[in-house]
């Protein structure tokens, strides 16, 4: 543990200052400076640092980039949907949310409560299972095959409530007709009374990145309004994946 607070340190280090060289690492850090030298020379291994063009300076690298994109990405869809998910929250009278995926769950990044909405409850940070949930559906409809045989066999298919899908033929059939109508659906799959439905967010390469799912009481929200929302929903999403560069 110590070797990697010491190794954020440097990271943050250059980036106050610039660049940095192994002395003046060293110094700030409190450590010998063959200590500063391995550790500057294991960052710039994974390029996350690289050395400036006067000999012994270093200065952060490009890996640092590629690390920062997966968190950036995540953080515009929410900044380029909260129009979106106010207006459809309004128009659909339901909760809204955005959802990634995150290793084996849908996390929800983003949420605005409807006016019709009878529960407080807060989705945002919350790990959700990707089989029973409509977000997790469509980022597993999208997803390429392999890699979804993959997840699946890994994650399992945990039964949440009696209407959970936990077949594999049958969650392969809901998904292709995810994928055939553009939108995916889940009936108290995820918890009694709870109905939900999704759409994808794509990113400007046309890769689904993200879902958009309105949820609410399945007294009220029930199948045949949802399939009859289902345009609004789809349409929400495609706006925000214009906004996030998609011209398709």
């Amino acid at each position: 543990m110590q070797s990697v607070d010491r190794a954020i340190s440097v990271l943050e280090i250059l980036a106050q200052r610039g660049e940095a060289g192994v002395s003046e690492v060293a110094a700030e850090i409190d450590v010998h400076k063959s200590t500063a030298f391995r550790l500057l020379g294991a960052l710039e291994a994974r390029g996350l640092v690289e050395q400036a063009g006067e000999r012994g300076k270093y200065r952060l690298g490009f890996g640092i980039v590629r690390l920062a994109g997966a968190v950036t990405g995540r953080i515009d869809i929410t900044q380029q949907g909260r129009v979106v998910c106010e207006r459809l929250a309004e128009e659909i009278g339901e909760t809204v949310n955005i959802a990634v995926k995150q290793e084996q769950y849908a996390i929800n990044l983003y949420q605005v409560r409807g006016p019709g909405a009878v529960s407080s409850h807060n989705w945002v940070g919350q790990l959700t299972p990707l089989h029973a949930t409509s977000s997790g559906k469509v980022l597993l409809a999208y997803m390429p095959a392999q890699e979804r045989a993959a997840l699946l066999a890994e994650a399992g298919l945990k039964r949440e409530t009696p209407h959970t899908l936990t077949s594999r033929t049958k969650l392969e059939k809901n998904l292709t007709e995810a994928r055939e109508r553009g939108y995916a659906c889940t009936v108290e799959e995820l918890e009694v009374g709870l109905h939900a439905m999704a759409a994808p967010i794509r990113d400007r390469d046309g890769e689904v990145i993200a879902a958009l799912s309105a949820s609410g009481p399945s007294y009220r929200f029930t199948e045949e309004r949802m399939h009859e929302l289902a345009p609004v929903l789809v349409k929400g999403a495609e706006e925000i994946s214009h906004r996030m560069g998609y011209l398709g």
